[in-house]
């Protein structure tokens, strides 16, 4: 098999952005992240084990080209001292360690600076899709139902059957193989998708070599580490310390706040006139998105924020049809975008993996995030939870508004 990662480029931007506030905040803060695959059907075998051992350890091999740091120099909000961090860095395959002591077959888990261990989760990710469908299925008829039911899916777009506004595709983690994806974004760019528009890929490789916009702001990991990772703050106010840094580092720029690390509502105790003035938006990840964005539109009318002036982004297990009642139901009352992953980038006749990589540790301790819906976090120890849940109920009940 031919290496899946050709390039240090081939990332979510959203890496980027957080790796630029980690380079010039907390270059030495440590992380473990852990690997987990939430199918309960499927089994890697040990030929596919070695396989993506393999290939982590060409993707370690890689360095950023001049070309490459040319690229991201031109991002408005990339500042040069992170590009001369960026010509020096690559991937140490020491900080992983890779087995098969689980229920799929597989575990990875990396150990090592935040700085270096954030850039890992998406060629990860990418790498055990590839490797997986690749080995366990007839690659070319999953290529051959990838492309017929895009197609499908961008006539329902041309032909109106579903409108969306304004999109990016979010594939990269979720993706069947590099083909499948770059052949998803290229289409979609060259479409006439009627009143729907295609804004970019969170691809940052795709988006440099295809010409359109690389698109992402922040992950869950930013609150998390920043909030959680120095043992003195109260991590119920993650996103409060999440905020100010990322305001420091960006400024008016590159602002789309993530409201789910420790709920939303905890986030909108923090996310007041000053953040929620400077961020142009927000975006949605777990809950009901009908009921998620009306809190939001409420929220921005009380402080005496127009909220046709802020972006809503959506990017939680979307489809065009979701997608379609979403927009119809917010076109008017906000700016309204979505973030489209699998559904985009590796939709065939089997069912898509359900993998992620977490982080589970920061500087030594626990770290855990509590969404707007049970099931998302992946904290391994109960009690570190636990307390992070009292935390929360207590800022929630006790602090005046």
């Amino acid at each position: 098999m031919q290496n899946i990662i050709s390039s240090l480029l081939e990332t979510d931007l959203y890496k980027f952005s957080m790796g630029q506030a980690i380079y010039h905040n907390f270059p030495d803060y440590t992380t473990t992240w852990s690997f987990k695959c939430r199918n309960k059907d499927v089994f890697f075998t040990e030929e596919m084990v070695e396989e993506i051992k393999r290939q982590i350890l060409a993707y370690c091999d890689l360095t950023f080209t001049e070309e490459e740091l040319t690229y991201l120099k031109g991002i408005k909000w990339i500042k040069k001292s992170y590009v001369d961090f960026l010509r020096l860095w690559h991937p140490r395959y020491e900080d992983f360690t890779i087995g098969t002591d689980a229920e799929c077959g597989l575990t990875i888990e990396t150990n090592g600076t935040w700085l270096n261990t954030s850039l890992y989760e998406i060629p990860t990710l990418a790498i055990v899709n590839e490797v997986y469908f690749r080995m366990a299925y007839d690659y070319d008829e999953l290529m051959a139902s990838f492309e017929q039911k895009l197609d499908e899916k961008i006539k329902a777009l041309t032909d109106k059957k579903y409108t969306i506004g304004a999109f990016s595709e979010f594939g990269l983690r979720r993706r069947l193989s590099a083909q499948a994806q770059e052949l998803a974004v290229m289409k979609l760019k060259n479409a006439d998708l009627g009143d729907s528009k295609f804004v970019g890929t969170s691809n940052v490789l795709l988006a440099k070599e295809l010409g359109v916009n690389p698109v992402g702001t922040m992950a869950h990991e930013w609150i998390m580490c920043v909030g959680q990772g120095n043992h003195k703050h109260n991590p119920a106010y993650s996103n409060w310390y999440a905020l100010d840094f990322w305001v420091k580092e960006y400024g008016i720029l590159n602002g789309t706040a993530l409201t789910d690390a420790i709920t939303t509502d905890c986030f909108l105790r923090d996310f007041q006139l000053t953040y929620s003035t400077l961020f142009s938006g927000v975006r949605h990840d777990s809950g009901d998105p009908i009921e998620w964005g009306e809190k939001m539109i409420e929220h921005y009318k009380s402080l005496g924020i127009d909220p046709t002036t802020k972006t809503l982004l959506f990017s939680d297990s979307l489809d065009f049809e979701r997608a379609n009642n979403i927009f119809a139901h917010f076109n008017g009352k906000a700016r309204v975008a979505f973030g489209i992953g699998t559904y985009i980038a590796n939709d065939t006749f089997v069912p898509a993996l359900n993998i992620v990589m977490k982080t589970t540790a920061c500087n030594g301790q626990d770290v855990a995030k509590i969404s707007d819906v049970e099931g998302k976090g992946m904290c391994k120890n109960p009690a570190y939870v636990d307390y992070l849940q009292r935390c929360i109920n207590w800022r929630m009940e006790h602090e005046t508004v």
